[in-house]
């Protein structure tokens, strides 16, 4: 029983190393490659399915911490699949999946695994079945995978640095709320999605007085007003409205309500204003207009939220129309 299990074995690894042999002869008689011209080439790896068995450039896990004698004499596949990151590991089982089953031309996949240190390296990882039995069962795969770690990172914190400007390009840059162009594009967006279900309400507000402000304290003062009349209106305002400075010390609240919320709300910020003191000692108050969306376009809902703040003005400031 033993020699035969002895035989089956020798039998075993004799048709592994046929099929590893046939694969490189293979490669070179038909200079068959995927490689690429890239930085952190860590080699051609080799997967006998049928014995489960991976070859591969050392270098594949010594970049990830591993000496090559802390490696088990056969490696299995999952010795690098058990690796991966929670969250990569679905997608790069269903990229081999798909292309084992012939639903892809190649395997192809970027992901994550884990170091010996616990920290995690990116991957870029390529490879084809280049051997199938007569059924069609994979038999034999061949890849190059590379270290994109580097790559990636730079990928990263480009995209953080985007995400960043975006940010930026959408803020005023005193105020810190939502600058003219973002409350535009915002009105414009949700304009489109008004219902009787979905109403909503714009509140124009404007500073009483303010190049009183300026004058008798100087501009920086006046920079300091605005800066903490945004922040306090955007207290108020929190999980009710969207607010934006709309240019000078006009500013803009957006209220997915009727226009009875929207009203409420002005008054509530005209209140917070008249019994705030501001830094230096300085007190001011605010005019408002109210007008809800039904039926309008943007141009028409602003001119006619700012028409009503002006009726506030004229008819003594303080209020809100």
């Amino acid at each position: 029983m033993n020699t035969q299990k002895s035989v089956e074995a020798l039998q075993q690894r004799i048709d592994e190393l046929e099929r590893m042999n046939h694969q490189l002869l293979q490669e070179q008689a038909q200079e068959v490659t995927l490689d690429f011209a890239w930085a952190g080439n860590l080699g051609h790896w080799y997967w006998d399915v049928a014995t489960n068995h991976v070859t591969f450039n050392p270098l594949k896990v010594t970049t990830l911490g591993y000496a090559r004698e802390e490696l088990p004499p056969i490696v299995p596949f999952q010795f690098f699949t058990d690796r991966i990151h929670p969250e990569d590991f679905e997608r790069a089982m269903q990229a081999m999946r798909d292309h084992l089953y012939q639903k892809q031309e190649v395997y192809e996949v970027e992901y994550r695994i884990q170091t010996r240190a616990g920290d995690y390296r990116w991957y870029y990882d390529r490879g084809k079945v280049t051997q199938r039995d007569a059924q069609g069962k994979p038999m034999f795969v061949a890849g190059i995978v590379f270290d994109i770690t580097h790559a990636k990172t730079m990928q990263q914190e480009l995209e953080e640095k985007n995400r960043q400007l975006a940010a930026l390009s959408r803020t005023d840059e005193l105020t810190g709320v939502m600058n003219h162009r973002a409350l535009m594009e915002y009105l414009e967006e949700h304009l489109a999605k008004v219902t009787n279900q979905r109403p909503l309400s714009l509140i124009m507000l404007d500073l009483d007085h303010f190049k009183r402000v300026n004058d008798e304290y100087g501009h920086l003062r006046g920079d300091a007003v605005l800066k903490e009349f945004a922040a306090l209106i955007q207290e108020q305002s929190r999980n009710h409205a969207v607010v934006g400075r709309y240019g000078g010390e006009e500013f803009m609240v957006i209220v997915h309500g009727e226009i009875a919320q929207a009203y409420a709300l002005a008054e509530t910020l005209k209140d917070a204003v008249a019994s705030h003191v501001f830094d230096g000692d300085i007190r001011i108050t605010l005019s408002g207009g109210v007008y809800e969306a039904k039926r309008v376009s943007l141009v028409e809902l602003v001119e006619a939220a700012d028409a009503k703040m002006y009726e506030a003005k004229h008819g003594g400031r303080n209020q809100i129309r």
